[in-house]
């Protein structure tokens, strides 16, 4: 058995009826020119074949009932997966629109994970239209994170669009991880170095940490030092109770297109990022008449998993950031977003990078034992929305010869945060998932068309007059 680290248990911990905590991936491929009527069937049928399991996906719970995944929480591994539950089937009504694929991933996205198998489901949907289908997969959040997701569903995949017979995702042998400095040998004298590094690592670290803590406290008291603090954002709509039932809205950008308006306002892309979901949550709470005074806050998942560890489970930190959602001024925003974002990075870059981990723990438990306790949506949140934006992979990619249009993320959300915005890179593309609660954030897809009318706006304050001319020519001759 091997036990799961502090992070990647809390997940287990504060899953409930009311808030599965697993996550998602939504691809959207296009058919091979010529395929068979039977593509699809054909395709789970040999998926299903595929006997060989590897790891993270034959890893199931050695104690699933809720005090084994509390109080011991570990993997073990399943000699006996009945791939038949695990991967499925299914078919849009005509016609198979992006709006029945929406319907039908949110409510596939609903349902809880069965904890007395691997914490996995894999469901190809055919019927899309335009000669296309779909494969929405979901995994639990103590098994994987974002840039470990991404990874995993990439190593699938193929940038040759004649390969066929390929593996499904569960069947690819995951890369092997270079032995690292603390891999050492079951000894006692290695057990002995070992205790005494963790020692020296703690004893290090402690005063940072303690800095840490100290800085974000003072700018609690002191908002005006630019530094977002947690517990700072006002409670809003998206602050209350959830329900089980989840909706998902998607959108796409070109990242040219975010690329060069960073470039002009000389911010980051994940400042525009930032800006978008602000300046498009603004308008939907003042359309529900409920925008609050003060400004909203993001939570900002920060990677701190090596760029050679192919591993999974939960390696992320967290900045808060303004989204100066009391800014009336679009440019105002704008650049308070980006003070506030410079400000978390430098706050969080003062740390060392073994210290991130104890750091995380200590932001989170707040928002965790809340969730917990059950007073989660039910007092001030650490914050008002998570927004992360995931690097995927920027060459266009093929499974058994069709190919990868699109990836959308479908995260979760949980008491005190009905919303979750997940952007992820593709192919030159820009995708947004919006994963929301049904019932506490009515209408959430208006938030994917308000990200666009701010994509105009901003395009509109930046551009100069001549180049702004020019794209309209340019959409103008693209829809001709």
């Amino acid at each position: 058995m091997k036990r799961l680290g502090t992070l990647d248990a809390s997940w287990l911990a504060v899953e409930s009826e009311n808030t599965p905590m697993h996550v998602g991936n939504l691809q959207i491929f296009s058919l091979p020119e010529g395929a068979s009527d039977t593509f699809l069937r054909d395709l789970v049928t040999r998926m299903k074949a595929a006997r060989q399991v590897e790891k993270p996906w034959c890893c199931k719970l050695a104690f699933p009932g809720h005090l084994g995944r509390v109080v011991a929480p570990a993997w073990k591994i399943d000699d006996d997966i009945d791939l038949d539950y695990h991967v499925r089937h299914s078919a849009l009504p005509k016609p198979g629109g992006e709006r029945e694929l929406g319907i039908l991933v949110s409510r596939l996205h609903s349902n809880h994970l069965d904890f007395n198998r691997p914490l996995w489901e894999c469901h190809i949907i055919e019927g899309l239209e335009n000669n296309r289908f779909a494969m929405y997969t979901k995994m639990h959040h103590s098994m994987i994170d974002g840039i470990s997701g991404v990874r995993l569903m990439q190593r699938v995949l193929s940038t040759d669009p004649n390969e066929t017979n390929m593996l499904p995702p569960w069947a690819v042998r995951p890369e092997q991880r270079r032995a690292s400095k603390t891999d050492r040998e079951a000894s006692l004298h290695g057990a002995w170095s070992q205790a005494k590094e963790a020692l020296k690592l703690q004893t290090d670290i402690a005063p940072r940490l303690w800095g840490a803590m100290t800085r974000l406290a003072s700018s609690a008291r002191h908002p005006e030092d630019g530094l977002t603090a947690p517990f700072t954002g006002p409670v809003s709509l998206l602050n209350h109770r959830v329900t089980p039932q989840r909706r998902l809205a998607t959108q796409h950008y070109q990242l040219a297109r975010l690329r060069r308006l960073a470039k002009l306002a000389h911010a980051s892309m994940n400042d525009i990022v930032l800006y978008l979901c602000g300046t498009a949550l603004r308008r939907f709470l003042l359309d529900q008449h409920q925008l609050p005074d003060t400004p909203l806050t993001a939570g900002i998942p920060v990677n701190i998993r090596p760029a050679d560890d192919q591993g999974t489970g939960t390696q992320i930190s967290f900045m808060i950031a303004s989204l100066a959602t009391d800014e009336g001024d679009p440019l105002t925003r704008l650049s308070t977003i980006k003070e506030s974002t410079r400000r978390a990075k430098e706050h969080l870059q003062k740390l060392p990078k073994k210290a991130l981990t104890q750091y995380t723990m200590m932001l989170m438990s707040p928002y965790i034992l809340q969730l917990m306790s059950g007073m989660g949506g039910r007092m001030r949140p650490v914050f008002n929305v998570t927004i992360s934006n995931v690097p995927g992979p920027s060459r266009t990619l093929y499974y058994e010869g069709a190919k990868l249009e699109a990836m959308y993320p479908v995260s979760l959300i949980a008491h005190g945060g009905a919303l979750n915005i997940t952007c992820l890179s593709y192919d030159g593309s820009l995708n947004f998932g919006f994963t929301g609660c049904r019932d506490t954030l009515p209408s959430m897809q208006r938030l994917a068309v308000f990200t666009g009318e701010a994509l105009d706006e901003l395009e509109e304050l930046l551009l100069p007059p001549a180049e702004e001319a020019q794209d309209i020519t340019d959409q103008v001759a693209a829809k001709a």
